[in-house]
């Protein structure tokens, strides 16, 4: 049976501890296990554009995709491959929590993997955290790494 564990990455030292810890206990599960590293470029709908930013979103957005993907995830994919740990990577546009917990569900993965949240200040407050939004709406178990 194959166990999926999702892993929160955005390239910041505390990702690399909640992937560390992740990797950890793919080890302890065994070879059977599979990390799929997932890299949320955030987007949020209450942005207001002028017109010619909408007329340009779609290739940022790809640019800010295929950035994160050169940055984030294809280190870290050739260093768990170099260490035998199976992984794939996946750089998605949206809200984090949201996409965390959808690729968990679509994965069948066992667990999600993030890093303690960094947020502060009023929108924190108001908004919560990505972590505690995804701690709170989480369909499998959430491990917080600090």
């Amino acid at each position: 049976m194959s166990v999926t564990f999702i892993v929160g990455v955005d390239g910041s030292d505390a990702s690399n501890r909640a992937l560390a810890f992740a990797k950890r206990q793919a080890t302890l599960v065994g070879d059977e296990c599979k990390l799929l590293l997932v890299c949320v470029v955030e987007w949020s709908p209450y942005k207001f554009q002028t017109t010619e930013e909408n007329a340009i979103r779609h290739k940022q957005k790809l640019d800010e995709i295929k950035s994160a993907q050169q940055r984030v995830i294809d280190p870290l994919l050739e260093e768990l491959k170099n260490d035998g740990v199976q992984a794939e990577g996946r750089v998605i546009h949206g809200k984090a929590s949201t996409i965390l917990n959808n690729m968990a569900v679509e994965n069948n993965a066992e667990q999600i993997f993030v890093a303690r949240s960094t947020e502060q200040g009023l929108s924190a407050r108001v908004f919560g955290s990505v972590t505690a939004n995804l701690v709170m709406s989480s369909n499998v178990p959430v491990t917080v790494v600090s």
